[in-house]
């Protein structure tokens, strides 16, 4: 099951391990379990530390648990942890070990510190790209603090659990089976959400921070990039993201950016950080702006939690999201049929009927993906022509369970109170009322930038769009903007690079010639 070279890697990998290690298996007829018991006995070949036994008692089979010898195991697998969940897998071993995991050790110190009995559940697909930073937060949760166990599932395997607790996206995670979140979530994020006390303190901490010579806003491709050349300038460089890496995280193939032949966005995005981290910003991730102006000692930045920071220069590069259909509906069967990433929540429609929405690109390459999972896809353009590339429109028309109505207006999304089951549309030419029965909705109709909170504030473009000029600036003094907010044609992540690096460039300049109240900290010293 493993190629040698990946038995080499692991063999370098499980030097670390500290401690004793067993994988203890519930297996039953199921071929599943024929290949987890062969995948764990290899990997169990790699290391002497590492023993491998079918003596397990899970409820859910083919499972098996990742534990210290000699202590009870709190690190559940069901299901074959392969693809983008391998990492996870081996990260379970050395961590449960007791090998130092890669977070601050104020991170560790809170995650230690929950009490009470935390059992999650994540319910993943092997082909989600978001899905292993669940996992992996869990785990490591498990592996430091015994009150946390974690349970892997893979939906695709275990249907019967899906359909039971109405999954209809992952990551879905339950806490003492409950519902608890959907969608990538980090550490951080996970304990931000278990710590009732975490926005005041957040609060706190954050008005107390000295002003800065430059803030960026947004964590992606245009705001590492304009960090990173504010940062090398040696001025007081603060980024502040709801989410670090942005968009970017939800991407899964990267094959034009210069110099990387192929890439996956979290990849990139853990390359940015890094990158980021390796110059002195201040990152202040899982904070949103609400507002932005001119104040008494400078430009202020208000926050959803009610902080309020104080910067020289701004660098807004808030980038973009998924565009929503706007219909009765949506937002109700919003992760109940409604998706945004054919990828992750794809193979939990295994053998269903679903809709893309949008003829581009994206809705293409989603239709003819989907082809491969579920039973039928049916495809709505609002256009009379699709306007893909003509490669996958040929690709697309080869496929025996696709339709493609064109001209269609979708009208409504129709559920039974806990799940779709079937979109309303108007046929564009006939004005004709159609209702289609499916069990998912793909909607892949673009993006919308992220700039409603600067509405009134900056101007925007009729597309709301941050209107800049030839150096990033924008029509407030001493604000910059890069990236997929702004007018800058073409959205792309080298695109976004480049315009957040001449926009942090242009915001140095402006602060240089700008009248001296107080010293750059690069000019203090």
């Amino acid at each position: 099951m493993l190629d040698n070279n990946l038995k080499a890697q692991l063999k370098v990998y499980f030097e670390k391990i500290v401690s004793p290690i067993v994988l203890t298996a519930t297996l039953d007829s199921n071929p599943a379990s024929s290949q987890m018991l062969e995948l764990l006995n290899e990997v169990a070949e790699q290391s002497d530390k590492i023993t491998a036994v079918t003596t397990g008692n899970a409820k859910h089979t083919p499972n098996f648990t990742v534990g210290k010898v000699g202590e009870e195991a709190r690190i559940h697998f069901s299901g074959l942890p392969m693809g983008h969940e391998m990492t996870s897998f081996v990260l379970a071993i050395l961590q449960a070990s007791g090998y130092p995991p890669k977070v601050e050790q104020e991170m560790i110190e809170r995650i230690r510190a929950l009490d009470g009995k935390l059992r999650f559940q994540t319910f993943i697909s092997l082909s989600c790209h978001n899905c292993p930073d669940v996992v992996q937060a869990l785990n490591l949760m498990a592996a430091l603090n015994p009150n946390v166990e974690h349970e892997m599932i893979d939906g695709a395997l275990f249907q019967g659990l899906v359909d039971q607790h109405q999954v209809m996206a992952v990551p879905t995670v339950l806490l003492n089976n409950k519902a608890f979140g959907q969608g990538r979530m980090s550490v951080e994020e996970i304990i931000t959400k278990l710590d009732t006390n975490s926005p005041q303190k957040d609060t706190a901490k954050l008005n107390a921070k000295d002003a800065f010579d430059m803030l960026v806003i947004g964590g992606g491709p245009a705001g590492s990039a304009a960090a990173i050349y504010a940062a090398r300038k040696g001025i007081r460089t603060g980024v502040l993201a709801e989410r670090f890496g942005g968009q970017v995280m939800d991407t899964m193939g990267i094959e034009n950016f210069i110099s990387v032949k192929e890439t996956e966005g979290p990849k990139l995005v853990q390359a940015l950080e890094q990158h980021v981290k390796t110059y002195e910003v201040d990152i202040m991730n899982l904070q949103r702006a609400t507002a932005l102006r001119q104040g008494a000692n400078g430009l202020e930045v208000e926050l959803a939690n009610g902080a309020v920071l104080t910067s020289k220069a701004v660098i807004v590069s808030t980038g973009a999201r998924w565009r929503e259909m706007n219909v009765p509906g949506e937002l109700e069967y919003r992760n109940k049929g409604v998706a945004y990433c054919p990828h992750c929540d794809g193979p939990l429609f295994k053998g269903k009927r679903v809709a893309v929405i949008g003829g581009g690109n994206s809705g293409v390459e989603a239709a003819i993906d989907l082809a491969g999972i579920v039973s039928h896809v049916t495809l709505l353009e609002f256009d009379s022509k699709l306007r893909a590339d003509a490669v996958l429109q040929n690709k697309l028309a080869s496929l025996p369970n696709v339709t493609v109505i064109k001209s269609a207006l979708t009208k409504d999304v129709l559920g039974d109170g806990a799940k779709v089951n079937s979109l309303r549309y108007q046929d564009r030419v006939s004005n004709e009322l159609h209702t289609l029965e499916l069990e998912g909705i793909f909607v892949q109709i673009g993006l919308l930038p992220n700039t409603d909170w600067l509405k009134g504030t900056l101007e925007l473009s009729k597309h709301g769009e941050v209107i800049v000029d030839h150096k990033g600036e924008t029509s407030m003094p001493g604000v910059f903007a890069a990236g997929d907010c702004t007018t800058v044609p073409f959205k792309q992540i080298i695109i976004a690079m480049g315009e957040g690096a001449k926009a942090s460039l242009s915001a140095f300049d402006y602060l240089i010639r700008s009248p001296i109240t107080e010293p750059l900290t690069a000019l203090a010293a």
